[in-house]
């Protein structure tokens, strides 16, 4: 599940790469830096940047809600995620897709409403994304906002003496996912929506794998 958590990871950052660089200059899944951005659109009396944070906020709203709302009543087990998280990521995949094509057709250089509705779905994404690490529960980590993690390995993990060596791996997976998105924006722009799906999908079939081991009967549920 480890490494699927990373896939996810990597996913986020290859869209906050597209969100902040080519959409328009908001996060899709780092809500608190939105609110900032908010506050400082409306210090400057910027409508167009408050439209901006409010869409990202408003999407991410959606996302998490719709997920919330899907997952409640399941139960965490530590071994694979639930179904109804799988579920959910799924759809979250066919948002980045289906995004990935109208991102496709304009010729990586969205305008106007096409481009506030790409922002809409990129944060609503995200937001199904945190939604289902909520969910998931043990068996998953934080893929979209990284801060109190980097907090809690410093101060649990290396100033306790036991720090956690897959956080360093999440890490560089967001570093590796907005690097890779950034190179294929710059060398590609029509393909760059293709990463974010593309690594979501891969983190789906990777979770795959203890949930197919369970129903076998080779792993127990916990």
């Amino acid at each position: 599940m480890r490494i699927a958590v990373v896939l996810l990871v990597a996913a986020s950052g290859s869209v906050e790469t597209i969100s902040f660089t080519a959409l328009d200059h908001v996060f899709a899944g780092v809500m608190t830096s939105n609110l900032a951005l908010l506050g400082m659109a409306i210090g400057r009396a910027q409508a167009t940047d408050v439209t901006a944070a409010l869409l990202a906020l408003a999407g991410f709203g959606v996302g998490a809600a719709a997920v919330a709302r899907g997952t409640r009543g399941g139960t965490g087990v530590v071994t694979h995620w639930p179904a109804r998280v799988m579920f959910s990521l799924a759809g979250e995949a066919i948002v980045l897709v289906a995004g990935a094509g109208v991102w496709a057709a304009a010729g990586g250089t969205p305008s106007g409403t096409v481009r506030d509705a790409l922002q809409f779905g990129a944060a609503a994404a995200m937001g199904a994304q945190s939604a289902a690490m909520v969910a998931a529960q043990h068996a998953a980590a934080p893929t979209t906002y990284l801060t109190g993690t980097l907090a809690t390995y410093i101060v649990k993990g290396v100033g306790a003496g036991h720090p956690d060596r897959w956080v360093p791996v999440r890490l560089a997976g967001l570093i590796a996912g907005a690097g890779a998105g950034m190179a294929l924006l710059r060398a590609a722009p029509p393909w760059a929506g293709v990463l974010p799906g593309l690594l979501v999908v891969c983190a789906i079939l990777t979770a795959c794998v203890p949930l197919i081991r369970v129903r076998r009967g080779s792993v127990p549920p916990v």
